[in-house]
């Protein structure tokens, strides 16, 4: 059997009580961390858990032979942050087990998806397409997520941008710059300095932080310690705006535009 357990955003207290007590009946334990890291670190999640786990890197989950092979003769658990079945990987992996006759349990943890949009008050419902905002490199600057912002904004959608977390986490800060960089590029008036632009930080820890206000102010401020996740805002609800306001300390103007 192989099961995919949800860790939750930020510490060993966010699993679930039924991903705790089926990670505590796996015979191993493997977990991976590039798709969505931790706030601490693997020695307290196996305190929580009571039993030592192994970290696969990328191409060890994306090859899959070492879970899969285990999985077909013992229960074998992949534990990973946020939900489990958020990431491409790991539904393919439960693909592949099912065909090869391996039983498959998830269980599911808190998503950065709907966690975000719970701590800055927006509705869930009117988010578009994800957008995940990668490091360029001197022969590497992707503009495809300034298309996706783009689309979002024409339907009046707001967009979850996801921030690198290769060779470190990418802060709020530089994923603006990034931004502001794609419309010098594009130059369609999709992104600018004056752009309502939302930032939850470390979500689901006791200092989790929401704030909201415009780019050229934003850029400028301190968020703290990562993971950052930036929101930036379709058309906003009369109570998304006053949420905005109370919950992300937003300029109170952005009521009189609703």
């Amino acid at each position: 059997m192989l099961s995919f357990i949800g860790l939750g955003l930020w510490d060993e207290k966010d699993i679930t009580l039924k991903g705790l007590e089926e990670a505590r009946k796996c015979d191993k334990l493997y977990a991976e961390f590039y798709t969505s890291k931790m706030g601490v670190s693997i020695e307290k999640i196996e305190e929580q858990i009571g039993k030592k786990i192994e970290v696969l890197s990328r191409e060890e989950v994306e090859n899959g032979e070492t879970l899969l092979n285990e999985a077909e003769r013992s229960h074998v658990c992949l534990l990973t942050g946020g939900d489990p079945m958020a990431a491409t990987t790991h539904i393919d992996l439960r693909i592949r087990a099912i065909e090869r006759g391996i039983e498959t349990r998830v269980i599911h943890g808190v998503s950065i998806v709907s966690a975000s949009a719970s701590l800055l008050g927006l509705q869930i419902y009117k988010f578009g397409k994800v957008v995940s905002i990668a490091r360029p490199s001197e022969n590497y600057f992707p503009l495809s997520p300034y298309d996706a912002i783009k689309d979002n904004m024409k339907m009046n959608l707001h967009s979850l941008l996801l921030l690198d977390t290769t060779d470190g986490y990418m802060t709020a800060n530089e994923a603006m710059e990034i931004l502001l960089e794609m419309e010098r590029r594009r130059r369609e008036g999709v992104l600018g300095e004056d752009t309502l632009i939302a930032v939850v930080a470390r979500v689901s820890a006791d200092d989790a932080m929401a704030r909201a206000g415009y780019m050229k102010d934003m850029i400028k401020e301190d968020f703290g310690e990562t993971p950052h996740s930036i929101i930036i805002p379709g058309k906003l609800h009369i109570m998304e705006a006053k949420a905005l306001v109370k919950i992300a300390n937003a300029p109170e103007e952005i009521l009189e535009k609703i």
